[in-house]
């Protein structure tokens, strides 16, 4: 279904330095970036643009103009999410959606990648110390910086900052109007190695999807659309929050299968019961 067409990656940020061969390996397809197409326009992260939609609808918004701007019928877009995760407490994470849309087959394949592996991060700094400190733990200069007069303050921002003069030198002027800075780690995915790696794994993840056939109508991206939790506990054999199933659903016919014991356990160790350990 996808091989010898051309996949346009819809990106302005270099994604293509991760997806492309993993694309072109795994589905056959020639990718094209979609030059021109300004992604900004749906959400940045420094706050220029606020996101109207959630990250599905964005990828898809982006991948349905994409294609209306350059005549492709095959689109393929990620958006990224950050902020505390949601079951790991004091934790940050990147989360990462994939989305391919065939316009031809009147299909869309996504995948999702949730990972702890991030730099995220932002903070008022009140002295070169603390920046120094803060720099080291953003992973500066190989992770881009952002330095703004106070959080949430746009103007006169600098973005993309790699270089260490000029760290000290904008930190420098904003704290002699200002007292302080804000720094913020840029995670657009050109100034940031740890988030390109996590979207690999979400392409990755996507390309197997994609090459799953439903096993009715043979239809590309027959993959995992529910988790249902429910494994019981070895001791009292109560249900717990742990996985009990996968449901598998095309996209196109909705059969669907579920599939037990994902994680080849049938039992939960008691600690994680809500009777056995209240």
């Amino acid at each position: 279904m996808f091989a010898g067409r051309k996949l346009l990656i819809v990106t302005k940020h270099s994604k293509e330095t991760v997806m492309a061969p993993l694309l072109e390996q795994g589905l056959g397809v020639e990718c094209v970036v979609a030059s021109g197409f300004d992604t900004d326009l749906l959400g940045t992260f420094a706050g220029e643009i606020e996101r109207q939609h959630d990250p599905l609808t964005t990828a898809r918004e982006k991948c349905n103009r994409a294609m209306d701007m350059l005549g492709y019928d095959l689109a393929i877009a990620s958006e990224g999410s950050f902020g505390p995760h949601p079951s790991i407490f004091f934790a940050s994470a990147d989360d990462e959606l994939v989305l391919l849309a065939d316009r031809k087959n009147g299909l869309e394949i996504k995948a999702r990648e949730l990972s702890v592996d991030t730099n995220f991060n932002g903070k008022t700094i009140k002295s070169i110390s603390e920046l120094k400190d803060f720099a080291a733990m953003a992973k500066f200069p190989t992770h881009a910086l952002i330095l703004k007069k106070a959080e949430g303050n746009l103007t006169d921002m600098v973005k993309g900052i790699t270089d260490e003069a000029l760290l000290t030198q904008t930190f420098s002027r904003f704290y002699s109007q200002y007292g302080s800075a804000y720094a913020e780690t840029d995670m657009r995915a050109m100034h940031n190695p740890t988030r390109m790696a996590v979207i690999a794994t979400a392409v990755r993840k996507l390309v197997e999807k994609a090459l799953t056939l439903c096993p009715v109508c043979q239809t590309p991206g027959y993959g995992v659309t529910e988790i249902r939790t429910g494994l019981p506990c070895s001791l009292c054999g109560y249900p717990t929050k742990s996985v009990l199933s996968h449901i598998y659903q095309c996209a196109k016919c909705f059969h669907s299968d579920e599939l037990y014991y994902p994680n080849s356990v049938k039992t939960e160790d008691p600690m994680y019961c809500d009777i056995c350990n209240p």
